[in-house]
């Protein structure tokens, strides 16, 4: 098969194509031949960072999450047979990542691809999908009348999590850069926004909440989340996932500041995918690379100011 891998870390010159076996499912394992594959921050990092790399022995075979079709199943599996359509996010893949026309992954971190999601919008979702879902209903446990604001909702993540906090009937305030970001996050849903480099957040977020808001969901770091912070009331909270940095510093009223990782299982799918479904769900895609492109499209990722998601075409 075709992969786009590494054989040491460095620039996005060190992802070229190799031609590698097809893996075999373990019991437990399904095989996916990927039809489209994610490309995110944490790619970048694994690229870049030799103390990232822990598990698995070059080449490596980058990318944490794709969408396809079930190639194979391992003896175990009951919940897919081949021929099923699913997504998947897995971190830390012994058999290398998605960037490739066939991964093997543990049938726990695989989810039927939801009613309404083609294949290139399913593999754009899993990984920002779990976060945004899990940011807003297990880290901040938000609820309807809500306020929050969401920093970096321009981004893979933030696009959707903004829409999942309106299907929640929560009021939000997105943050975003420039003209067409604001235009952008507006679009999706937001009840107001405000440029997070140049505007006014802390008047912006009092016109939503004269007292302050509930809760900050950040998915962007820098002088501009403080001043997310400032716009909460007291005992409101913080959400982030790793990678967010430098980390929020918490004032002294703030009621909790949690730091999280999406984790996927068969339940957070299905869930994921109720929301998916309600929210009528709009995947941004912002441009898609040829398998043979994946240093392009690190590239365009590490160039920032992405509004929704990049991803690589396998098949």
């Amino acid at each position: 098969m075709k992969a786009a891998a590494i054989d040491r870390t460095g620039g996005p010159e060190v992802i070229t194509l190799h031609t590698l076996p097809v893996p075999k499912p373990a019991a437990d394992e399904v095989v996916i031949a990927i039809d489209t594959a994610g490309v995110a921050s944490w790619d970048v990092y694994l690229r870049t960072h030799p103390q990232a790399i822990k598990h698995s022995a070059f080449p490596l075979v980058l990318g944490t999450d794709g969408a396809g079709t079930v190639a194979a199943v391992g003896e175990k599996v009951k919940r897919f047979k081949v021929g099923d359509q699913v997504y998947s996010y897995s971190w830390d893949n012994p058999h290398g990542g998605f960037y490739a026309e066939y991964v093997a992954v543990p049938a726990e971190r695989v989810g039927h691809v939801p009613q309404g999601l083609t294949l290139q919008q399913a593999g754009a979702v899993a990984t920002t999908g779990l976060t945004a879902i899990q940011g807003i209903d297990d880290a901040l446990r938000l609820k309807a009348g809500d306020t929050l604001i969401i920093h970096g909702a321009s981004g893979g993540v933030g696009s959707l999590a903004l829409q999942f906090a309106k299907l929640r009937g929560v009021k939000v305030l997105a943050t975003a850069s420039g003209e067409d970001g604001l235009t952008f996050v507006k679009g999706l849903g937001a009840d107001a926004v405000v440029d997070g480099r140049k505007g006014n957040i802390l008047a912006a977020a009092r016109a939503v909440a004269p007292a302050g808001v509930d809760a900050v969901l950040a998915f962007a770091g820098g002088d501009s989340l403080e001043r997310c912070v400032e716009a909460l009331r007291a005992g409101g909270r913080i959400a982030y996932p790793y990678g967010v940095k430098p980390d929020p510093r918490p004032r002294d009223d703030t009621a909790a500041v949690i730091r999280y990782n999406a984790v996927p299982g068969p339940q957070e799918f299905e869930r994921l995918n109720r929301a998916i479904e309600a929210a009528k769900l709009r995947v941004p895609i912002e441009a898609e690379f040829p398998l043979a492109q994946a240093d392009k499209a690190q590239e365009r990722v590490e160039a920032g100011h992405i509004l929704g998601k990049i991803v690589l075409r396998i098949r």
